[in-house]
């Protein structure tokens, strides 16, 4: 989607990089990230209102330490440098930066020293949060001191003239009391940026580009009760009415009586008149014994677009797929960092088999999570639909460690059904981002009555989280966990024992596969 005003955000691999963004979009300004690599003439193709250089591990100074065109400083575009950014900044523009002694970590006080406009209303002592272990000793020539802090003597500079700035330490994170006035004295000080990035004009921009680019042809979206799919399909509808056909396939690795709700909801709900395929037995077919989750991954995607082709081929003139891919699936699946890695691919990210003739309509692939469920509260979508917690493309397959069988998607449905019936009876739902069961690959050893028994291990998961880059485990109840334990325990047959995962993301991702 071509946007009116663009913050373009150079990531150098900071862990920072996607809170940025965020900070930046809770402004109404659109954001977008790119790998250091980035050339020259697609920055002046993208046309952005202003450059952010993100954080990053490295000092400047060591070997293939992530770089930048010394042309990007001659467009006479804005540039922000935010810690490695300001130290690049310093180092290509002839500054000098050191190694320190004392390096800086954490909450640390900053003391603005002399008027300026990245400052701007600014209080003349705050905190900052800051992550290095270099200091710019010396600005370029053309910038001043505007910032100072105890083991820093250039805490933040600028050049007004040249419209480059820095700042030694991270804005972006919450921790920085003034960090929300500096980004808006950014976007609209410097960048003269207007802030319309709504959900509603996204809406009625994503109508206007889907109903030029479809025309007179048909739309067919694959609606899997989730949240990204069900807004999509909304969006789509509104665009070209009847020339969207929804399917949804019963894959057989849904949650408990889930196909027939979410369809008989998007029917009378929503007006989204859908076929209902009930393909289960084969998708369960092509896993059996298949164990490796990056191969469930590939063979249930490929099943999905299988049973998608001979849909479509039902209907005359289907030429798009809609899916509803969001901005953390790119950034995990589709390398943005210079030297990140793929953590696990995602069935609906990538791109289409070339043998598949259907285009891809993804309206949310420049989306967050929380920013996709904005555009279904403009678009009246009603909240049950909004509020769902997500779910993995490849369902509850992804949560049976190792092979999938029917019996352990039975008693792993079950288990799900009294955790998830738990949280909504004590009004904890809408506090968590994602809660959910996991079947382990594990027996233990238990007692139930006299009997000695020998059975499975269920995890339960619930992260709290914004967009699901970043989460921390719910803080449950112990009494909470104790009900729903003994619960699943006496109920479901084949479980003897529960466990809490109590992981964050990072270091754990919140799947399990």
């Amino acid at each position: 989607m071509q946007h009116s005003e663009l913050i373009l955000i150079i990531d150098f691999g900071s862990q920072f990089t996607q809170l940025i963004t965020r900070r930046i979009r809770e402004a109404n300004v659109y954001s977008e990230i790119f790998p250091h690599t980035i050339s020259i003439e697609k920055i002046k193709e993208l046309k952005p209102k202003g450059i952010i250089f993100s954080g990053g591990p490295m000092s400047v100074y060591d070997d293939n330490a992530p770089d930048i065109y010394d042309e990007i400083f001659k467009l006479g575009i804005p540039i922000l440098g935010i810690c490695y950014g300001l130290q690049l900044i310093a180092k290509k523009l002839n500054g000098k930066v050191e190694k320190v002694d004392d390096r800086e970590y954490g909450r640390t006080e900053c003391e603005v020293i002399s008027p300026s406009i990245i400052l701007k209303d600014v209080k003349p002592k705050s905190v900052v949060w800051m992550s290095h272990g270099d200091n710019v000793s010396k600005p370029p020539a053309g910038f001043k001191i505007v910032a100072v802090s105890n083991h820093s003597p250039v805490c933040a500079i600028e050049n007004s003239e040249k419209q480059i700035f820095g700042v030694q330490f991270h804005p972006e994170v919450h921790h920085t009391e003034e960090g929300e006035k500096i980004i808006r004295n950014f976007l609209f000080e410097i960048c003269k940026c207007n802030g319309d990035w709504t959900p509603e004009n996204f809406i009625s921009k994503s109508i206007e580009e889907i109903k030029m680019r479809v025309g007179d042809a048909n739309v067919i979206c694959a609606l899997s009760g989730g949240v990204d799919s069900t807004v999509a399909a909304v969006l789509v509808k509104k665009a070209i009415g009847e020339q969207l056909i929804c399917i949804h396939i019963d894959t057989g690795l849904m949650r408990k009586n889930e196909s027939k709700e979410i369809s008989e909801l998007f029917n009378s709900r929503l007006n989204l008149n859908h076929i209902h395929i009930d393909a289960s037995e084969i998708f369960l077919s092509r896993l059996k014994d298949v164990e490796d989750p990056e191969l469930k991954r590939k063979v249930i995607g490929n099943t999905f677009i299988e049973v998608f082709e001979t849909e479509a081929k039902k209907f005359k003139n289907v030429q798009f797929l809609v899916q509803g891919t969001l901005y953390p699936d790119v950034i995990e699946s589709v390398s943005v960092k210079g030297a990140s890695v793929t953590i696990k691919t995602h069935h609906n990210v990538g791109g289409l088999p070339e043998k598949m003739n259907l285009r891809l309509i993804e309206p949310f692939r420049e989306l967050f999570k929380d920013e996709v469920r904005n555009v279904g509260r403009a678009l009246k979508i009603p909240p049950e639909f909004i509020e769902r917690h997500p779910f993995p493309g490849p369902g509850l397959a992804v949560r049976i460690l190792r092979a999938v069988d029917k019996q352990k998607l039975d008693i792993l449905r079950e288990a799900d059904d009294i955790f998830i019936k738990a949280i909504k009876k004590s009004n904890l739902y809408n506090k968590i981002w994602q809660a959910f069961a996991v079947l382990l690959p594990i027996q233990s050893v238990g007692v139930m009555g006299d009997a000695r028994t020998y059975e499975y291990v269920l995890a339960l998961r619930a992260v709290t989280s914004v967009d699901g880059m970043t989460a921390d485990w719910y803080p449950f109840e112990p009494d909470f966990l104790a009900e729903v334990s003994n619960t699943i325990i006496n109920k479901v047959r084949g479980i003897n024992r529960v466990v809490y995962d109590i992981s964050s993301k990072p270091p754990a991702t919140i799947e399990w596969e």
